[in-house]
């Protein structure tokens, strides 16, 4: 999948191109890699404004299978992640893949969402960045989605009171129902402000920020004195570009911390991260869900979809069986 346009708001599928390619069988020290899965994910967006080239095959995460193999490391049928998404074969030296041992009691899928980067994402931004203490007050938006979900069920595991904020009314009875969120609002329903405010009603000490806007806006008047505001994702800007907030100052008067974060300023955790994930998700005490698109095709589609909050869950596209 190419990009071949920028796009100045929300991505259309014009704007890509599926290109048809040769890839040549593995030279000595390489592998050949036969991605299985490919996955989507908000963070895309900002680089399609910069960063993405135009005319080349995307970057993005992806588990994919070893079909042929010219190097040592590496045996076919080996399973690896990388960041060659985007792209149904490619070939490599071995650096930037990490071989993966599956559980035969999980998804192998959970690899790309609660047991990948994504939860490693919400584990370290949780309980590292917004240095979660049992019992606090946490409020997650975009807790239906694949980071959000994973960091809103962390805080119900240390024995918080948390509240979660969706788009839709689907997401918000997920979240109340198979969750078990204290509290859920959907913001499309009314103003956030008013909904948060009567659903903290001891504040908040830890805010899981994905959106920024009028959740960090509306989050910010309720943040107890020496709060953590974690900040994954900015995902009310990513289209326009900008997301204003007026009321900074409550950072001060209340001595907030207001950190951004990515998955790897805490790589010292995931041992930590493997183990505990592993034990919640065969309990049951980690729930998850997954929209998957078929074929590389429908590649732009997902992306776009996603950014519409169109998924439940983490958003994939099947590659291959």
């Amino acid at each position: 999948v190419h990009l071949i346009e920028r796009p100045k708001a929300m991505p259309t599928v014009d704007q890509f191109q599926i290109v048809e390619t040769h890839v040549p069988d593995a030279a000595d020290g390489e592998v050949l890699v036969q991605n299985l899965y490919m996955s989507v994910d908000p963070a895309m967006r900002p680089r399609l404004t910069a960063g993405q080239d135009l005319g080349v095959a995307m970057m993005g995460g992806a588990l994919g299978r070893v079909v042929q193999s010219k190097n040592s490391d590496y045996a076919v049928g080996d399973l690896v992640s990388n960041r060659l998404g985007f792209r149904e074969y490619f070939t490599s030296d071995g650096k930037g893949l990490t071989k993966l041992t599956p559980d035969p009691d999980l998804s192998l899928t959970t690899h790309m969402h609660a047991l990948g980067m994504t939860g490693f994402t919400a584990y370290g931004g949780i309980l590292h960045i917004g240095a979660l203490k049992e019992g606090e007050q946490v409020f997650v938006s975009t807790a239906g989605g694949a980071v959000g979900s994973i960091a809103a069920q962390i805080a119900k595991i240390k024995n918080c009171y948390v509240v979660g904020s969706t788009g839709s009314a689907e997401k918000a009875a997920w979240l109340k129902d198979e969750v078990g969120l204290d509290a859920v609002i959907n913001y499309k329903d009314a103003p956030i402000r008013g909904q948060l405010e009567a659903a903290t009603p001891k504040g908040i000490d830890v805010y899981f920020d994905n959106v920024g806007g009028d959740h960090l806006e509306a989050a910010l008047r309720r943040m107890n004195t020496l709060g953590r505001i974690p900040v994954c994702g900015f995902i009310s800007g990513y289209n326009s570009g900008h997301s204003s907030v007026s009321n900074l100052s409550n950072i001060i008067y209340s001595r907030v911390m207001l950190r951004g974060f990515v998955g790897t300023d805490f790589m010292h955790m995931y041992g930590d991260f493997q183990r505990d994930m592993a034990g919640w998700l065969k309990s049951g005490q980690v729930k998850y869900q997954e929209t998957v698109l078929d074929g590389i095709e429908n590649a732009p589609a997902a992306l776009i979809g996603l950014l519409n909050g169109l998924n439940a869950g983490k958003m994939l596209v099947k590659l291959a069986d």
